[in-house]
């Protein structure tokens, strides 16, 4: 490897000064700014539990209604890489492992925890704030669903009554987006 390569591959990759087994903000943040250049944000929707995915993982859905931050000692905490960060974990645990929801959601909330905390955020302050609305997200009216939501999780959480209201209302929005796309080819 030439000179120029490695000091250009030591500039986007640093290591760590001190023992690789230790949490690292830096790290974390090099991998959050990869993570989000690699996918799309959409909070334009109604997502079951906060937060989910395309089926081709390319896009990371945040409830339209969960707030983009909450505030903790006079700070704004701003939670989207946060959400961004399981999310992608939680998919490719699911896709590359073949891992079923439950264990993939466990190492991405683990992860989750450990970048909350490295940005110096209380977890029960942050877990605080995410569980209000996931209980509100719960009991919501789905209007709004995206045609392309991975809804793996979702059967593998057995919530069948919510798996059948999410169906309804993917249906719904496949027949509006058909209906649309209908009337621009006849102008």
């Amino acid at each position: 490897m030439s000179y120029m390569m490695k000091k250009s591959a030591a500039v986007r990759y640093q290591r760590l000064h001190g023992p690789d087994t230790s949490v690292s903000g830096f790290i974390l943040e090099q991998m959050l700014r990869t993570l989000l250049k690699r996918t799309k944000l959409d909070r334009k929707h109604d997502i079951p539990y906060l937060a989910g995915y395309s089926r081709d993982g390319k896009i990371i859905y945040i409830d339209r209604e969960l707030p983009c931050y909450f505030v903790a000692r006079r700070q704004r905490i701003y939670t989207d890489r946060f959400l961004i960060l399981h999310e992608t974990v939680e998919k490719a645990m699911i896709d590359q492992l073949g891992l079923k929801y439950q264990h993939a959601h466990q190492i991405a909330l683990r992860t989750e925890e450990a970048a909350v905390r490295t940005y110096g955020i209380k977890w029960r302050e942050y877990d605080g704030f995410m569980q209000q609305y996931i209980k509100e997200a719960a009991d919501e009216k789905l209007t709004r669903l995206p045609v392309d939501l991975d809804i793996k999780p979702y059967r593998d959480e057995h919530d069948w009554a919510l798996l059948h209201r999410m169906q309804r209302a993917i249906k719904r929005e496949q027949g509006q987006a058909h209906r649309k796309h209908k009337l621009k080819t006849r102008k």
